[in-house]
């Protein structure tokens, strides 16, 4: 509805047909230009911008940027040669009759008119400069299409998911501490000295309890916490789509899934070819070294641990080695390959080991001189390069020198301009290990439980049917009943499906070393409730920040979210987190001692 106290139509409305008549605006003033006598100013609302004529001098003089005003006047034509094609509202404009001030602008601390080089966000000032102005930040446009986008993809969401019967139901911020591979945000109980509240990693159990109780489809676009160190496009509190299923498998919730994620990309007007493709785990890594690999461009990684198992050459005497093809990349200068070494340091790697392809076919570089005769003349043939490419080498571990190797891939592409923000390449990742060894130096995920092995994703994921019957015994190969939705090199979404058995869920715990009183503890309203008849039940959730961000071909995730936080979980625009005053913490019962109690 446009019309209100303030205005009969949004900027944008204010079209051809309009010509002749007299309209009542409201916005702030983007821009302001004077040309000898008259001003022009563009009115910016959040549809977009409409230019106002102002002919009278002293209605023009008090007015700058971002003030917020009323204007009331007539729509004509632009003259002949002065229409903007690039603007909506490029063939008209509004000849102010009178102009109301409905708010002052102070001087802005940084520029946010559509039509400055800002706009730009590499001309942006810094992000803190950015989150603590956060209002003015989201007036930009860019900024605006992403909330708009965001809404949009909410609304096809909850479309989507109610055709298909599912029912809307919010679960608890406040609940009880339950192991989910991350810490939990604590929150002191005033009533209960001594007890804590934890804030949700996800509805994960709760989510579980809905099925037992006979809700079959549940979904919630819930908020999550999770108290992890600082890293790049993560936040402390964020927001999945979540959504469950009784009485399905895998099959099921990967086609639902499917369905609700196309009515998402239509809803920006993107259509996507169902059903989507699949990869396994172990492929994806041995071929694009990660577990969310980016499917806009081939490349694929190439193993050599087979080809150099009787090298003299130190370095690939590993129990895996790998390269990468560089395709033109025997131009490249040795500064630029030395530049590259730097950049896999600063990744935690000692090097990148590389060789080139001469135009003349010779074969050159540092790694060239250690390899043996037969190593050398076969090399070309095995990676598949031809003169004047490069290849890229890692070896040591298995799953550090894949990855570090998917990372100069990506890297490659970028370089290459082949990561275009508007090709969306989806994949489903499936057949996921059901255990992970703790003692991973590059995996800073905590624990969960008290043994060697830890969860993939969480306790409450099911063998694989191929494992059901053996899982315990051979923790380092079992699989499980999951998978992963990964677009663009970015993992959007995951799931399982989830065990309902009580016997399969103690051996589960029994692996990662959880004692049944410490189960019991932890989450025994959860195995108290699967005594009662639990269905046999799947779910998966989307990442609604990552996959907003995806959708916008937003750089980060703080650019989809109103209000994000900052490094280190900073809140710049309001000063959180804060010490509180004595008072509140001796309400808070955070010091409580029982002890002194039974003094």
């Amino acid at each position: 509805m446009s019309q209100t106290a303030y205005r009969t139509h949004h900027a944008t409305e204010v079209t051809e047909q309009l010509v002749g008549q007299k309209v009542t605006l409201a916005g702030w003033v983007d821009r302001r230009r004077d040309h000898g006598g008259v001003a022009f100013i563009d009115l910016r609302d959040n549809t977009g911008l409409v230019q106002v004529v102002i002919y009278d001098e002293e209605m023009a003089r008090p007015l700058r940027s971002e003030f917020v005003i009323q204007v009331v006047g007539e729509v004509r034509l632009r003259p002949d040669g002065n229409e903007n094609e690039h603007l909506a509202t490029g063939k008209i404009e509004v000849v102010a009759e009178s102009i109301e001030v409905l708010a002052k602008s102070d001087a802005l601390p940084f520029q946010v008119s559509t039509a400055l080089e800002n706009e730009s966000e590499n001309k942006l000032p810094g992000e803190d400069v950015r989150l603590k102005y956060r209002y003015l930040d989201l007036r930009r446009p860019s900024m605006q299409r992403n909330l708009k986008l965001r809404a949009q993809m909410s609304k096809a969401a909850r479309h989507a998911l109610e055709e298909m019967g599912f029912e809307e139901i919010e679960t608890p911020t406040m609940i009880k501490s339950t192991p989910e591979g991350a810490r939990d945000f604590v929150v002191p109980a005033r009533l209960v000295p001594g007890s804590w509240y934890a804030l949700p990693q996800s509805p994960q159990l709760l989510k579980q309890l809905l099925m037992v109780s006979g809700v079959e489809r549940y979904y919630q676009l819930a908020r999550c916490y999770r108290d992890e160190d600082f890293r790049a496009d993560r936040q402390p509190e964020f927001t999945q789509l979540d959504m469950e299923m009784a009485f399905v498998d895998q099959e099921d919730v990967m086609a639902m899934a499917e369905k609700v994620i196309a009515a998402i990309w239509k809803s920006a007007g993107y259509d996507i070819k169902l059903p989507i493709q699949r990869i396994t785990w172990q492929d994806a890594m041995d071929k694009y070294g990660s577990d969310k690999p980016d499917l806009r461009f081939g490349n694929p990684l190439i193993e050599l641990t087979d080809y150099f198992k009787n090298t003299p050459f130190r370095v690939f005497q590993a129990p895996y080695v790998g390269a990468v093809l560089f395709k033109g990349g025997a131009a490249t200068p040795r500064r630029q390959f030395d530049a590259w070494q730097d950049w896999a340091k600063q990744r935690g790697a000692k090097g990148l080991a590389y060789v080139v392809f001469a135009e003349n076919g010779e074969l050159k570089g540092p790694v060239a001189k250690n390899l043996s005769e037969e190593e050398r003349n076969g090399l070309k043939e095995a990676v598949g390069a031809e003169d004047g490419d490069a290849v890229f080498f890692a070896a040591g571990r298995r799953t550090s020198s894949q990855e570090l190797l998917g990372a100069v891939r990506v890297e490659l592409a970028r370089r290459a301009g082949l990561l275009k923000p508007d090709d969306f390449a989806f994949t489903w990742v499936v057949d996921f290990p059901l255990f992970k060894p703790t003692d991973d130096p590059d995996d800073d995920d905590v624990a969960v439980g008290h043994s060697k092995w830890t969860s993939m994703h969480h306790p409450f994921t099911m063998p694989s049917k191929d494992w059901i019957d053996k899982f315990d015994e051979d923790p380092e190969h079992a699989m499980s009943d999951s998978y992963d939705i990964v677009c663009n090199g970015n993992e959007m979404g995951g799931g399982s499906v989830r065990i309902h058995r009580d016997d399969i869920q103690d051996r589960v715990l029994d692996v990662l070393g959880i004692t049944p009183e410490e189960a019991a503890d932890k989450f025994g309203f959860l195995l108290e409730a699967f005594k009662y008849g639990a269905p046999p039940h799947a779910g998966i959730a989307l990442g609604w920040d990552r996959t907003a961000a995806i959708l916008a071909g937003a750089d980060s995730i703080r650019d989809v979210i109103a209000f994000p936080k900052a490094g280190g979980g900073r809140d710049p625009l309001t000063g959180a987190p804060a010490p509180i005053s004595a008072e509140q913490r001796a309400e808070t019962g955070v010091d409580y001692d029982p002890d002194e109690d039974e003094d």
